[in-house]
Formats: structure tokens, C-alpha cells, sequence
């Protein structure tokens, strides 16, 4: 229930380019977050890919730390705000959080915000 498999990551550049080309987005501060519904093979309801900005945050272990406490929010709090959503609607969709905050802010921040975006996603894609 509370893993982050590498089944639910988003790795296939095809996948990725359709999702930024066709997808739709919306913004959730300190993340954007753009979405496609997708009618693929998947073995989970979401897969996703996670990104931080070079041009922000210039050293990679800001960059990491980042990402880290964006997957840890994501993995904690996925099931009950998006997945039991889109399995009972039968949707699947491929997901991309960046995050565009100016500053790291501690992980208590992270988990408030991404539960408000996963929230909105959930009803954007029921509707």
C-alpha cells in the first residue's frame, strides 16, 4: 500500500513527450502538475515522473532532497487521495510534479501541499 515501485515510475520518453505536448496541467504552488489520462497497459493507476529545476537549484543534493521529500509525500499519501478515485472510475493516467518553489521548505510543507494537489488532480480527472 505505501510503496513507490519502479513499475509506477514514469520512464518512457514517448509517454513523457505526449504528456508535456497533450497533457493538461495546472498549477499547485510549489508544484505544476501535468496530467494525461492514458489508455495503456499499466499495472497501476498512475505512473509518474518527479522533476526539479536545474536552473534553480544549481547543486544536485538540493535537487535530490527535493525530489526525495516530494516521493516520500506522493507515496504516503497516493492511495487514499487519487488511487481509490481513478480504480473506481477505471481511468488510468501518467503524471509529472515539478516543483517551482524558491526556496526548500521542511518536509511538513511538502506533505500539506501535495495532499491539496492530489486532491484537486483527483477531482480534474473525474470530471
Amino acid at each position: 500500500m505505501y510503496t513507490f515501485k519502479k513499475e509506477e515510475r514514469l520512464c518512457n520518453k514517448k509517454l513523457i513527450d505526449g504528456l508535456f505536448h497533450n497533457g493538461s496541467s495546472f498549477l499547485c504552488y510549489p508544484f505544476k502538475a501535468s496530467w494525461m489520462l492514458t489508455d495503456g497497459e499499466q499495472q497501476f493507476p498512475v505512473q509518474i515522473v518527479f522533476s526539479v529545476a536545474k536552473k534553480r537549484y544549481k547543486r544536485a543534493v538540493d535537487r535530490n532532497l527535493v525530489k526525495r521529500r516530494m516521493r516520500e509525500a506522493y507515496r504516503l499519501n497516493k492511495q487514499a487521495q487519487l488511487y481509490n478515485v481513478l480504480n473506481s472510475s477505471g481511468k488510468k493516467l501518467v503524471l509529472s510534479i515539478s516543483y517551482i518553489g524558491k526556496e526548500i521548505s521542511p518536509y511538513e510543507f511538502f506533505e500539506k501541499k501535495m495532499l491539496k494537489l492530489l486532491t484537486q488532480l483527483a477531482g480534474e480527472v473525474v470530471k
